[in-house]
């Protein structure tokens, strides 16, 4: 997750030990993971109790259409992202502060692998080929902007919602919804997931409570049972700035806008 702490330099080391990257792109990258760096603080006896903890994610099923988004080619791990059901039938949604800074623009290498475990992407690895987020998250990383749309190009012929499908985009929905959140920490090679009820931060911010998402969780989907997106972490503090409690901007007219251009 987006969560930027004292030491966080500890995300330049990780980037800066994968070998095959170029100046260039390293420099964007450790910037954005430096970003994306997250602080997991230890929970007292009263919180351990209140809040669940996270467990790794079944295999199969509508969770294969969730993934972990690369920085480049080369393996960097950055955040998680999900498709969405979309018109073209090639887009994913996540967090603006995993595709886009207001330093250095839009991450151009992203790739993204769903149902990525073990160091395997059984459907294979998706090129991004454009991101859509709002010009107030472009012109000064804004936290109610947080939320980013990228289409991926078509893999041996075909869209990644016909191989995968899509889960749809829900706005208004209210707080206090029960959400399933399924995503990928940098230091795991398999998803976890935690599933809990939304609660309200403020008239346009959420929270969800559920130990273990650490960095690379930023990006993940929030789903209903019914399998509607309502919201991903990012937002506040850029997702939360300890490992149990995470943030997503409230899905509303926002949400519905940028989702329109990125479709259009």
């Amino acid at each position: 997750m987006a969560r930027v702490r004292p030491g966080a330099s500890t995300a330049a080391r990780r980037l800066a030990a994968t070998p095959g990257v170029a100046t260039a792109a390293t420099t964007a990258a450790a910037a954005l993971l430096l970003a994306i760096a997250t602080a997991c603080t230890t929970a007292g006896p009263s919180e351990s109790r209140s809040t669940p903890s996270s467990r790794p994610a079944d295999l199969g099923g509508t969770s294969n259409r969730i993934g972990a988004l690369f920085l480049d080619a080369n393996g960097s791990r950055g955040c998680t992202a999900s498709v969405v059901d979309s018109p073209h039938h090639n887009l994913l949604v996540t967090a603006a502060h995993c595709v886009y800074t207001a330093a250095n623009g839009r991450l151009d290498s992203l790739v993204f692998a769903p149902g990525f475990r073990n160091g395997e992407a059984p459907y294979g690895s998706w090129k991004a080929t454009t991101t859509t987020v709002d010009p107030r998250w472009a012109a000064g990383e804004d936290p109610e902007y947080d939320i980013a749309f990228v289409t991926v190009d078509a893999l041996d012929g075909r869209q990644i919602q016909d191989v995968l499908g899509g889960n749809p985009i829900a706005t208004d929905a209210g707080f206090g919804l029960p959400v399933s959140v399924t995503g990928y920490p940098n230091e795991s090679q398999t998803p976890i997931t935690c599933s809990n009820r939304t609660s309200r931060y403020s008239a346009t911010q959420e929270r969800f409570d559920c130990h273990g998402y650490t960095d690379g969780t930023s990006g993940s989907p929030w789903l209903t049972p019914e399998g509607k997106v309502v919201g991903v972490i990012g937002g506040y503090q850029q997702g939360g700035d300890t490992d149990q409690t995470s943030y997503s901007i409230t899905f509303d007219h926002r949400v519905t806008d940028l989702y329109r251009q990125a479709t259009a």
